[in-house]
């Protein structure tokens, strides 16, 4: 069985890391190259860094700030936000990313991670989905959560798996930032649609609720942001406790 893996996610904004609830009331959460170089030396599996208004704001990911935190961690490094097209893959493995998360350009132009897959190998190929659940089911939104697509997040996930996408990061985005845990059935039906792994984002509060998600969600991997930066949940303490309850982890 493939451990578990606990991601911290720095959400970058104008050099400085954010968190907000349901994507919006972004507060200060400090250096994203401070925090990248303590979640490495704490024992965090992965780090990912999302440039969150780069799309918004039609612009490429600040490499500067990439290379900086690249520099201080030693643990696999996930880079994401304004990624539309190979020379920006190109430029973010250049600064020391180790993936490339594509979201909004991928459902713009889905071809976009054939492209990456063949070009770099699926395992650089990261697909984030940010779906809100709503009356007409779970729906994928563009530019961090501001623009609506009709794209159903189970169709989207499956394509995307099928051009080559090596991982797949949901984020819920009616649970994030709002700590009463992730979506945990939404999870499970994609971990069971899917070959690849998924990583479960938006709604960690608890040490209990990474456990659910590896538990009932099948999860590969569960991400958090808040409950890390504000010392809410300590990775040596989360890993301990997932151990005991007799869950896999590195």
């Amino acid at each position: 069985m493939l451990a578990k893996r606990i991601i911290p996610c720095l959400d970058v904004k104008d050099g400085q890391t954010v968190k907000g609830t349901n994507f919006v009331n972004l507060r200060q959460a400090g250096d994203p190259v401070e925090l990248g170089r303590a979640y490495s030396e704490q024992g965090a599996d992965e780090l990912v860094f999302l440039d969150i208004t780069a799309s918004h704001e039609g612009r490429k990911t600040f490499a500067d700030v990439v290379r900086r935190v690249a520099a201080e961690v030693s643990i696999p490094f996930t880079v994401g936000g304004g990624i539309s097209e190979l020379a920006d893959v190109e430029r973010m493995l250049a600064a020391g990313a180790d993936k490339v998360s594509i979201n909004s350009a991928a459902l713009r132009r889905p071809e976009l991670i054939d492209e990456v897959a063949s070009r770099f190998g699926s395992q650089v190929c990261v697909v984030a989905i940010d779906a809100r659940l709503g009356p007409d089911g779970w729906r994928c939104y563009l530019n961090g959560g501001r623009i609506p697509t009709e794209r159903d997040l189970f169709d989207w996930a499956h394509e995307a798996n099928s051009r080559g996408a090596g991982e797949i990061l949901f984020t819920s985005m009616n649970h994030d930032g709002v700590k009463t845990g992730f979506a945990c059935e939404a999870l499970d039906r994609l971990s069971q649609l899917l070959t690849i792994p998924v990583i479960a984002s938006g709604g960690a509060g608890r040490m209990e609720h990474f456990r659910d998600a590896f538990t009932l969600g099948n999860a590969d991997a569960a991400l958090a942001a808040s409950v890390f930066h504000f010392g809410e949940i300590s990775i040596p303490e989360l890993k301990q406790y997932l151990r005991n309850e007799g869950i896999c982890v590195r």
